[in-house]
């Protein structure tokens, strides 16, 4: 019987650790194949690793909450029906690096070369904790020195410091919990501090890993982008009357729901070809001009936290494409299967409001991209019809579709062209067509 390491796969382009949330097998107990060992969770989603070898779990190397880097051993089966050297072939091909594409003019940082700002040669040499690369470009990001680090107090295995201990410092600088470079030992009472009143009735809720991630990434999109959103008004005629007719049959040929959503996403790259500008990023003093149209769809989770697919190249696909990409990463989404890089490498996000009764919004952009697309719920209002005979009140099927943009690189009339474009696409939607 032969004593297997099991490691932690590659998991995404950007995933260089996990945290180990939840053992689901004990010591001792036996494991198949492609059985799920453990949970685990990054810094984009939660997921499982599986055994690579059926056998018995002879060793837990990580205990739930401590931090392990990819590629590392986290666990030993015993088996006998492998060895170490062709787990170490399967495992080599996963973890083959991906490269990364290069954008010509940007400076590419290496992850685990990342350095917290304002670093000296003293405070350098004098720091000996070691600090994750995770934990070391989050600090570049918010400009924390060693000196400022070595005086937060960690909480993982021999005093490390975990992602969550520096997310909850700088939450806590930004709001005046923080003085002389160290971590406050303990919040000011509700009534000194005058904001916050609780009652014995009133109950008391943590915050779950998934908010605190959302909480973080829209303040920083706030701090980082100044909003702009604009409105307009689209008659949905055509794309109504035509849902309605094929839903039933759709349904019966492909076994997957016709909905608004990947119409939406159809117009939108439509849009996107005729003005690329919308379709951009910036970093630092440059722009740039993505060649994939990637859109991010907003899916809301049975948790009641939100998540943000990615549909890939959507402008190489058809309509039929569109459907199939959106319904697998939705359903995907709601049971919690995503893989890390299918919520990343969005180049412009679309929320769909409407769902939910909403008639407009103004969202928040999803950084680092520049451009986010609301759409509310489709109402039927008295509208003025003009024609040649002459005007006319009708009722009709219309729905506001906002655009929030980043004014550094988008101005109000581009975000107004691409807007009327967006409207022109959807109320031009060919009703003939069928699958």
């Amino acid at each position: 019987m032969a004593s297997i390491e099991i490691v932690i796969p590659r998991l995404g382009e950007s995933v260089i650790e996990v945290t180990i949330t939840k053992w689901l097998k004990n010591e001792g107990d036996n494991v198949e194949a492609e059985e799920p060992l453990v949970e685990i969770a990054t810094d984009k989603v939660d997921s499982e690793i599986v055994s690579t070898v059926s056998g018995k779990l002879s060793g837990k190397l990580f205990k739930e909450g401590e931090i392990v880097a990819v590629g590392k051993v986290f666990a030993v089966v015993e088996s006998e029906s492998a060895t170490q050297s062709e787990v170490k072939i399967k495992e080599a091909a996963e973890l083959q690096p991906v490269p990364e594409k290069s954008v010509p003019g940007s400076v590419k940082e290496i992850p685990g070369s990342a350095k917290p700002a304002k670093e000296t040669g003293d405070e350098a040499s004098s720091d000996t904790r070691y600090y994750s690369p995770l934990v070391r470009s989050i600090a570049q990001q918010e400009g924390l020195s060693f000196k400022e680090l070595g005086g937060i107090q960690g909480t993982g295995k021999d005093d490390r410091l975990t992602k969550q201990d520096i997310l909850e410092y700088i939450s806590g600088r930004a709001n005046g919990a923080i003085q002389s470079g160290k971590q406050a030992t303990a919040s000011p009472k509700p009534e000194a501090a005058g904001a916050l009143f609780i009652t014995g009735e009133d109950r008391i809720m943590e915050m779950d890993r998934v908010r605190q991630l959302i909480a973080n990434h829209m303040i920083k999109s706030v701090q980082t982008s100044p909003h702009v959103t604009s409105f307009i008004e689209v008659d949905m005629g055509k794309i109504v009357e035509w849902r309605e007719r094929n839903k039933e049959s759709f349904q019966k040929k492909y076994g997957e729901k016709l909905t608004f959503t990947p119409i939406f996403i159809e117009a939108i790259t439509k849009a996107v070809r005729d003005f690329p500008m919308v379709n951009v990023s910036v970093d630092g003093t440059k722009i740039i001009v993505h060649s994939k149209i990637n859109v991010g769809m907003a899916v809301a989770l049975p948790s009641s936290n939100l998540i943000v697919p990615v549909v890939r190249d959507a402008g190489s696909m058809n309509l039929l494409g569109i459907i199939k990409a959106v319904n697998d990463l939705a359903n995907r989404a709601r049971n919690n299967k995503l893989l890390p890089d299918e919520i990343s490498g969005g180049t412009i996000s679309l929320t769909n409001l409407g769902s939910f009764g909403t008639i407009m919004g103004t969202p928040i952009i999803n950084q680092p991209q520049t451009a986010i697309i609301a759409v509310g719920a489709i109402k039927k209002r008295p509208v003025v019809i003009e024609s040649p005979q002459g005007d006319m009140i009708a009722i009709r099927p219309v729905m506001i579709c906002s655009i929030t943009f980043d004014h550094r690189v988008i101005d109000g009339a581009l975000g107004g062209q691409f807007l009327n474009r967006l409207e022109q696409y959807l109320e031009q939607f060919d009703n003939t067509q069928n699958f």
